[in-house]
């Protein structure tokens, strides 16, 4: 069973390239809103899961929106599950590992396959892909349902990508989320994970 962990954020590797800037930048306001009391309460309620590897660090498997999204902020620790200790397997064992068990995925900003050499050192250096917010903000509206199918958002952020242009301004996004939501429900998308006919 994972253990609960308070953990430092500098420390964090991340297990993917990518993240959706405009959901860290939405996370972390709502981070900044709350008390501090408040936002321990939250943050210890969804815990980063996460696996020791090698050399004693701390790596992340999930939620690196929010991992991003407090390190932007300034915060200094949150709530970790340590799902598995990988730390006595050498690095090539552990990515290998790690593929195998789907805790890592290294897709670079337009969908492409990269190696685990080019996974960023630090969640600060993860790189933007808009159709990772996309993705995340359909699924919040309706679009698909949340699945236990690993790395989901990745799956429908390339379904999104050749069929939805992403503008430059916040307001372009928000007509992206519109145009995605009216895909996410239709013929083409019926094979992706938490496909939904109709918006819940």
């Amino acid at each position: 069973m994972a253990e609960l962990h308070e953990c430092e954020i500098a420390g964090l590797r991340p297990t993917q390239i990518t993240v959706g800037m405009i959901e860290v930048e939405d996370k972390r306001k709502h981070l900044d809103a709350m008390g501090h009391h408040e936002r321990r309460d939250f943050l210890e309620a969804r815990p980063i899961p996460a696996v020791s590897g090698p050399d004693g660090k701390l790596y992340i498997t999930d939620h690196h929106h929010l991992a991003r999204a407090l390190s932007d902020g300034g915060y200094d620790s949150g709530y970790f599950l340590i799902e598995a200790d990988l730390s006595t397997l050498a690095p090539d064992a552990f990515w290998k590992t790690m593929q195998e068990r789907r805790w890592a995925h290294p897709i670079d900003a337009r969908g492409q396959r990269q190696s685990t050499d080019d996974i960023p050192h630090h969640v600060d250096k993860l790189v933007d892909d808009p159709y990772r917010s996309l993705a995340g903000y359909v699924r919040e509206r309706g679009g698909y349902a949340k699945t236990p199918t690993a790395f989901a958002e990745f799956v429908w952020a390339d379904f999104f990508r050749p069929r939805v242009v992403i503008g430059a301004q916040r307001r372009d996004f928000d007509v992206a989320v519109e145009q995605a939501l009216a895909l996410a429900h239709g013929v083409a998308a019926r094979e992706l994970p938490g496909y939904l006919a109709e918006a819940r």
